[in-house]
């Protein structure tokens, strides 16, 4: 997988560049992925995370849609491409040492994008002591 991610995206030369500069150069961790948040575009809400090796995220850059890579069965996925929970990219931001990516998306087909079936990942809150779902 690293050879692929040299390929598909440079290696900053120093801090500066990493922090500061125009280029897009992820720092994938030693698995080639990196964290890809995904944040309703118009109501900032979190919607998930999942993991993008360089090919995921070139092809998310690409073509307007989410893809990730399963850690799970180790293959490239296209978000909603089963289930119809297509995200479609507004923004794409990186954090100061582009080891996260966040990217910002209107949800198509029925808005949600959980694979469990609620708007968003984030359905469960720690209360009292475990958790409780509030959709």
């Amino acid at each position: 997988m690293g050879r692929m991610t040299e390929t598909l995206f440079p290696t900053a030369l120093d801090a500066a560049a990493l922090e500061r500069g125009a280029a897009l150069a992820p720092s994938f961790n030693a698995d080639g992925l990196v964290a890809a948040i995904l944040q309703h575009a118009q109501t900032d809400e979190v919607l998930m995370l999942g993991w993008m090796n360089a090919e995921a995220l070139r092809n998310t850059l690409e073509s307007g849609e989410v893809w990730f890579f399963s850690r799970a069965r180790q293959e490239l996925w296209r978000k909603g491409e089963t289930s119809g929970q297509v995200q479609q990219v507004v923004e794409i931001r990186v954090d100061c040492d582009q080891d996260a990516i966040l990217v910002k998306v209107l949800p198509q087909g029925d808005g949600g994008v959980c694979h469990v079936g609620f708007r968003s990942c984030f359905y469960r809150i720690w209360e009292d002591g475990h958790l409780v779902e509030r959709p």
